[in-house]
Protein backbone atom coordinates (compact mmCIF):
# COMPACT_ATOMS: atom_id res chain seq x y z
CA UNK A 1 0.00 0.00 0.00
CA UNK A 2 1.68 3.41 -0.66
CA UNK A 3 1.42 6.55 0.82
CA UNK A 4 -0.83 8.27 -0.79
CA UNK A 5 -3.64 5.20 -0.70
CA UNK A 6 -2.86 4.76 3.06
CA UNK A 7 -3.74 8.21 3.85
CA UNK A 8 -6.88 8.12 1.96
CA UNK A 9 -8.26 5.25 3.15
CA UNK A 10 -6.72 6.62 7.10
CA UNK A 11 -9.24 10.00 6.50
CA UNK A 12 -12.04 7.72 4.78
CA UNK A 13 -11.87 5.32 8.06
CA UNK A 14 -11.83 8.50 9.92
CA UNK A 15 -14.88 10.06 8.20
CA UNK A 16 -17.02 7.47 8.16
CA UNK A 17 -16.48 6.63 12.21
CA UNK A 18 -17.48 10.37 12.85
CA UNK A 19 -20.84 10.03 10.83
CA UNK A 20 -21.41 6.93 12.27
CA UNK A 21 -21.28 8.24 15.79
CA UNK A 22 -22.88 11.47 15.36
CA UNK A 23 -25.75 9.83 13.87
CA UNK A 24 -25.53 7.53 16.97
CA UNK A 25 -25.01 10.49 19.33
CA UNK A 26 -28.28 12.13 18.06
CA UNK A 27 -30.62 9.12 17.74
CA UNK A 28 -29.80 7.68 20.92
CA UNK A 29 -30.84 8.58 24.49
CA UNK A 30 -33.08 7.58 27.80
CA UNK A 31 -35.41 10.50 26.49
CA UNK A 32 -36.03 9.93 23.42
CA UNK A 33 -36.01 6.29 21.03
CA UNK A 34 -34.56 6.74 17.63
CA UNK A 35 -38.03 6.09 16.17
CA UNK A 36 -39.70 9.58 17.82
CA UNK A 37 -36.37 11.40 16.97
CA UNK A 38 -37.14 10.59 12.80
CA UNK A 39 -40.67 11.17 13.34
CA UNK A 40 -39.97 14.74 14.97
CA UNK A 41 -37.56 15.54 12.16
CA UNK A 42 -39.88 14.46 9.23
CA UNK A 43 -43.08 16.30 11.12
CA UNK A 44 -41.36 19.31 13.26
CA UNK A 45 -44.92 20.71 14.56
CA UNK A 46 -46.03 17.70 16.02
CA UNK A 47 -43.43 16.48 18.18
CA UNK A 48 -42.43 20.04 19.85
CA UNK A 49 -41.08 18.15 23.19
CA UNK A 50 -38.77 15.32 20.94
CA UNK A 51 -38.09 18.06 18.47
CA UNK A 52 -36.39 20.24 21.79
CA UNK A 53 -34.39 17.79 22.79
CA UNK A 54 -32.95 16.89 19.30
CA UNK A 55 -32.61 20.45 18.56
CA UNK A 56 -31.61 22.56 21.96
CA UNK A 57 -29.63 19.34 23.55
CA UNK A 58 -28.09 16.00 22.21
CA UNK A 59 -27.34 18.19 18.74
CA UNK A 60 -24.95 21.09 20.78
CA UNK A 61 -23.88 18.64 22.40
CA UNK A 62 -22.45 16.25 20.24
CA UNK A 63 -21.15 19.29 18.18
CA UNK A 64 -19.52 20.24 21.55
CA UNK A 65 -17.96 16.85 21.53
CA UNK A 66 -16.52 16.94 18.02
CA UNK A 67 -14.92 20.36 18.55
CA UNK A 68 -13.67 20.09 21.86
CA UNK A 69 -12.29 16.31 21.17
CA UNK A 70 -10.68 17.60 18.13
CA UNK A 71 -9.28 20.56 20.24
CA UNK A 72 -7.84 18.32 23.03
CA UNK A 73 -6.74 16.21 20.32
CA UNK A 74 -4.48 19.13 18.53
CA UNK A 75 -3.45 20.79 21.73
CA UNK A 76 -1.97 16.90 22.68
CA UNK A 77 -0.43 16.84 19.41
CA UNK A 78 1.39 20.79 19.70
CA UNK A 79 2.56 19.88 23.11
CA UNK A 80 3.75 16.05 22.14
CA UNK A 81 5.90 17.78 19.37
CA UNK A 82 7.15 20.69 21.74
CA UNK A 83 8.62 18.56 24.43
CA UNK A 84 9.43 15.38 21.82
CA UNK A 85 7.94 13.23 23.91
CA UNK A 86 4.39 11.22 23.02
CA UNK A 87 3.38 10.85 26.78
CA UNK A 88 3.15 14.59 27.01
CA UNK A 89 -0.61 16.04 27.31
CA UNK A 90 -2.14 18.25 28.57
CA UNK A 91 -3.89 16.54 31.02
CA UNK A 92 -0.63 14.49 32.30
CA UNK A 93 1.24 17.86 32.69
CA UNK A 94 -1.36 19.49 34.52
CA UNK A 95 -2.19 22.35 32.00
CA UNK A 96 -6.24 21.44 32.37
CA UNK A 97 -5.80 21.13 35.99
CA UNK A 98 -4.70 25.12 36.29
CA UNK A 99 -6.92 25.97 34.06
CA UNK A 100 -10.07 24.13 35.80
CA UNK A 101 -8.76 25.52 39.24
CA UNK A 102 -8.87 29.34 37.53
CA UNK A 103 -12.06 28.46 36.36
CA UNK A 104 -13.69 27.02 39.86
CA UNK A 105 -12.42 29.79 41.89
CA UNK A 106 -13.41 32.86 39.17
CA UNK A 107 -17.16 31.29 38.81
CA UNK A 108 -17.15 31.10 42.88
CA UNK A 109 -16.32 34.41 43.30
CA UNK A 110 -18.38 35.40 40.58
CA UNK A 111 -21.43 33.53 41.35
CA UNK A 112 -20.92 34.45 45.42
CA UNK A 113 -21.65 37.82 43.96
CA UNK A 114 -24.57 37.55 41.70
CA UNK A 115 -22.50 37.51 38.31
CA UNK A 116 -22.81 35.16 35.74
CA UNK A 117 -19.58 34.90 33.87
CA UNK A 118 -19.93 34.53 29.63
CA UNK A 119 -18.03 32.46 27.52
CA UNK A 120 -15.26 34.71 26.39
CA UNK A 121 -14.71 35.48 30.31
CA UNK A 122 -14.58 31.58 30.66
CA UNK A 123 -11.82 30.63 28.40
CA UNK A 124 -10.01 33.94 29.42
CA UNK A 125 -9.70 32.77 32.96
CA UNK A 126 -9.25 29.39 31.82
CA UNK A 127 -5.91 30.37 29.56
CA UNK A 128 -4.59 32.27 32.27
CA UNK A 129 -4.29 29.20 34.38
CA UNK A 130 -3.38 26.78 31.60
CA UNK A 131 -0.17 29.07 31.22
CA UNK A 132 0.57 29.58 34.92
CA UNK A 133 0.76 25.68 34.90
CA UNK A 134 2.82 25.75 31.80
CA UNK A 135 5.27 28.41 32.89
CA UNK A 136 5.97 26.17 36.29
CA UNK A 137 6.34 23.40 33.60
CA UNK A 138 8.88 25.26 31.28
CA UNK A 139 10.81 26.30 34.57
CA UNK A 140 10.81 22.62 35.52
CA UNK A 141 12.14 21.29 32.34
CA UNK A 142 14.76 23.64 32.35
CA UNK A 143 16.41 21.88 35.32
CA UNK A 144 15.12 18.11 34.54
CA UNK A 145 16.76 16.29 32.04
CA UNK A 146 14.58 13.44 32.38
CA UNK A 147 10.87 13.53 30.98
CA UNK A 148 9.65 10.88 33.33
CA UNK A 149 10.17 13.39 36.44
CA UNK A 150 8.45 16.37 34.20
CA UNK A 151 5.45 14.12 33.34
CA UNK A 152 6.00 13.27 37.32
CA UNK A 153 5.73 16.87 38.16
CA UNK A 154 3.12 17.47 36.12
CA UNK A 155 0.78 15.02 37.39
CA UNK A 156 1.99 16.24 40.93
CA UNK A 157 0.48 19.55 39.36
CA UNK A 158 -2.51 18.61 38.21
CA UNK A 159 -3.51 16.34 41.98
CA UNK A 160 -2.57 19.53 44.32
CA UNK A 161 -5.07 21.62 41.49
CA UNK A 162 -7.84 19.27 41.40
CA UNK A 163 -7.68 18.79 45.15
CA UNK A 164 -7.67 22.86 45.98
CA UNK A 165 -10.94 22.77 43.28
CA UNK A 166 -12.13 19.57 45.12
CA UNK A 167 -12.10 21.73 48.56
CA UNK A 168 -13.35 24.90 47.38
CA UNK A 169 -16.29 23.54 45.65
CA UNK A 170 -17.26 21.69 48.52
CA UNK A 171 -17.19 23.85 51.16
CA UNK A 172 -19.05 26.59 48.60
CA UNK A 173 -22.42 27.82 50.45
CA UNK A 174 -24.53 28.57 47.44
CA UNK A 175 -26.44 25.82 45.75
CA UNK A 176 -25.32 26.80 42.41
CA UNK A 177 -21.97 26.69 43.25
CA UNK A 178 -22.01 23.11 44.87
CA UNK A 179 -23.59 22.19 41.50
CA UNK A 180 -20.00 22.96 39.98
CA UNK A 181 -18.91 19.65 40.90
CA UNK A 182 -20.54 17.81 38.10
CA UNK A 183 -18.38 20.43 35.69
CA UNK A 184 -15.08 19.74 37.50
CA UNK A 185 -15.68 15.93 36.73
CA UNK A 186 -15.78 16.67 33.29
CA UNK A 187 -19.23 16.91 31.32
CA UNK A 188 -20.45 17.84 27.53
CA UNK A 189 -23.91 18.13 29.21
CA UNK A 190 -24.29 22.03 29.96
CA UNK A 191 -23.45 22.86 25.99
CA UNK A 192 -26.10 24.90 24.59
CA UNK A 193 -26.13 27.25 20.98
CA UNK A 194 -24.39 30.07 22.37
CA UNK A 195 -21.41 27.98 23.81
CA UNK A 196 -20.95 26.25 20.56
CA UNK A 197 -20.25 29.10 18.57
CA UNK A 198 -18.10 30.57 20.93
CA UNK A 199 -15.86 27.14 21.17
CA UNK A 200 -16.64 26.94 17.46
CA UNK A 201 -15.10 30.10 16.89
CA UNK A 202 -11.78 29.38 19.35
CA UNK A 203 -11.22 25.73 18.50
CA UNK A 204 -11.68 26.55 14.56
CA UNK A 205 -9.10 29.73 14.59
CA UNK A 206 -6.75 27.48 16.90
CA UNK A 207 -6.71 24.47 13.83
CA UNK A 208 -6.14 27.13 11.32
CA UNK A 209 -3.09 29.00 13.38
CA UNK A 210 -1.65 25.40 13.84
CA UNK A 211 -2.38 23.84 10.24
CA UNK A 212 -0.07 27.10 8.90
CA UNK A 213 2.61 26.18 11.72
CA UNK A 214 2.97 22.78 9.98
CA UNK A 215 5.63 23.36 7.73
CA UNK A 216 8.15 24.62 10.67
CA UNK A 217 6.26 22.06 13.12
CA UNK A 218 7.99 19.21 10.52
CA UNK A 219 11.16 20.87 10.56
CA UNK A 220 11.49 21.20 14.62
CA UNK A 221 10.43 17.61 14.68
CA UNK A 222 14.08 17.04 12.90
CA UNK A 223 15.70 18.60 15.75
CA UNK A 224 16.39 22.34 16.94
CA UNK A 225 19.58 22.79 14.96
CA UNK A 226 18.15 21.33 11.33
CA UNK A 227 14.68 23.43 12.08
CA UNK A 228 17.11 26.61 12.40
CA UNK A 229 18.94 25.65 9.95
CA UNK A 230 15.62 26.07 7.66
CA UNK A 231 15.17 29.49 8.76
CA UNK A 232 12.46 28.04 11.53
CA UNK A 233 12.55 31.05 14.27
CA UNK A 234 12.97 28.39 17.64
CA UNK A 235 12.10 30.49 20.14
CA UNK A 236 9.42 32.38 18.24
CA UNK A 237 7.80 29.00 17.17
CA UNK A 238 7.91 27.16 20.85
CA UNK A 239 6.32 30.51 22.25
CA UNK A 240 3.85 29.63 19.38
CA UNK A 241 3.17 26.33 20.32
CA UNK A 242 2.28 27.43 23.89
CA UNK A 243 0.27 29.89 23.12
CA UNK A 244 -2.00 27.61 21.21
CA UNK A 245 -1.83 24.26 22.88
CA UNK A 246 -2.76 26.35 25.98
CA UNK A 247 -5.61 27.93 24.56
CA UNK A 248 -6.78 25.06 23.08
CA UNK A 249 -6.87 23.18 26.39
CA UNK A 250 -8.23 26.07 28.00
CA UNK A 251 -11.49 26.16 25.62
CA UNK A 252 -12.16 22.51 26.71
CA UNK A 253 -11.71 22.86 30.28
CA UNK A 254 -13.45 26.50 30.35
CA UNK A 255 -16.88 24.87 28.35
CA UNK A 256 -16.50 20.90 29.66
CA UNK A 257 -14.00 20.53 32.63
CA UNK A 258 -10.96 18.49 32.70
CA UNK A 259 -10.70 15.33 30.35
CA UNK A 260 -8.45 12.64 30.37
CA UNK A 261 -6.28 10.82 28.25
CA UNK A 262 -7.40 12.16 25.04
CA UNK A 263 -4.82 14.36 24.19
CA UNK A 264 -2.05 11.72 24.18
CA UNK A 265 -3.96 8.73 23.53
CA UNK A 266 -5.68 10.13 20.12
CA UNK A 267 -2.13 11.51 18.82
CA UNK A 268 -0.51 8.24 19.16
CA UNK A 269 -3.34 6.35 17.49
CA UNK A 270 -3.67 8.68 14.22
CA UNK A 271 0.06 8.44 14.04
CA UNK A 272 -0.18 4.66 13.89
CA UNK A 273 -3.38 4.61 11.84
CA UNK A 274 -1.32 6.74 8.97
CA UNK A 275 2.38 5.50 9.50
CA UNK A 276 3.58 9.11 9.87
CA UNK A 277 4.49 12.03 12.04
CA UNK A 278 4.20 14.35 9.55
CA UNK A 279 2.09 17.87 10.97
CA UNK A 280 0.75 18.36 7.05
CA UNK A 281 -1.19 15.03 7.57
CA UNK A 282 -1.52 14.36 11.28
CA UNK A 283 -2.85 17.87 12.50
CA UNK A 284 -5.99 17.38 10.54
CA UNK A 285 -6.38 13.66 11.60
CA UNK A 286 -5.64 14.66 15.07
CA UNK A 287 -8.64 16.83 14.86
CA UNK A 288 -10.94 14.28 13.37
CA UNK A 289 -9.52 11.90 15.57
CA UNK A 290 -9.96 14.07 18.51
CA UNK A 291 -14.16 14.02 17.64
CA UNK A 292 -14.84 10.60 17.02
CA UNK A 293 -12.97 9.58 20.38
CA UNK A 294 -14.90 12.19 22.02
CA UNK A 295 -18.13 11.51 20.55
CA UNK A 296 -17.93 8.00 21.46
CA UNK A 297 -16.91 8.38 24.89
CA UNK A 298 -19.97 10.51 25.47
CA UNK A 299 -22.36 8.34 23.87
CA UNK A 300 -21.29 5.44 26.76
CA UNK A 301 -21.15 8.16 29.20
CA UNK A 302 -24.87 8.95 28.87
CA UNK A 303 -25.99 5.93 27.57
CA UNK A 304 -24.36 2.91 29.10
CA UNK A 305 -26.10 3.75 32.45
CA UNK A 306 -29.11 5.72 31.67
CA UNK A 307 -30.97 7.75 33.24
CA UNK A 308 -27.80 8.08 35.13
CA UNK A 309 -24.38 9.70 33.17
CA UNK A 310 -20.80 9.03 33.70
CA UNK A 311 -18.42 11.31 34.08
CA UNK A 312 -16.87 11.67 30.47
CA UNK A 313 -13.24 12.07 32.13
CA UNK A 314 -13.82 8.66 33.19
CA UNK A 315 -14.93 6.55 30.18
CA UNK A 316 -11.73 8.87 28.41
CA UNK A 317 -9.53 6.80 31.09
CA UNK A 318 -10.61 3.62 30.19
CA UNK A 319 -10.15 3.74 26.94
CA UNK A 320 -6.99 6.65 26.31
CA UNK A 321 -5.05 4.88 29.61
CA UNK A 322 -4.07 1.60 28.34
CA UNK A 323 -2.72 3.51 25.35
CA UNK A 324 -0.38 5.78 27.54
CA UNK A 325 0.41 2.44 29.73
CA UNK A 326 1.63 0.67 26.11
CA UNK A 327 3.33 3.68 25.19
CA UNK A 328 5.38 3.59 28.36
CA UNK A 329 5.92 -0.16 28.12
CA UNK A 330 7.03 0.43 24.42
CA UNK A 331 9.18 3.44 25.06
CA UNK A 332 11.32 1.07 27.65
CA UNK A 333 11.63 -1.73 25.74
CA UNK A 334 13.00 0.39 23.04
CA UNK A 335 15.61 1.46 25.45
CA UNK A 336 16.75 -1.96 25.95
CA UNK A 337 16.71 -3.26 22.89
CA UNK A 338 19.07 -0.36 21.80
CA UNK A 339 21.70 -0.86 24.64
Amino acid sequence: MTRQVRYVCGYLILLLLLGVFLILSLGMGSAAAPGQILNALMNPGGEEIVSGIFWQIRFPRALAAALLGGALALSGFLLQTFFANPIAGPFVLGISSGAKLAVALTMIAALGHGLVLDSAALIATAFAGSMLSMGFILVVSGRVRQMALLIICGVMIGYICSAITDFAVTFADDSNIVNLHNWSMGSFSGAGWDSVRTMAAVVLAGFFCSFLLSKPMGAYQLGEVYAASMGVKVRRFRVELILLSSLLSACVTAFAGPISFVGIAVPHLIKGLFGTARPLIVLPACFLGGAVFCLACDLIARTLFAPTELSISSVTAVFGAPVVIWLMLHRQKGRQDGK
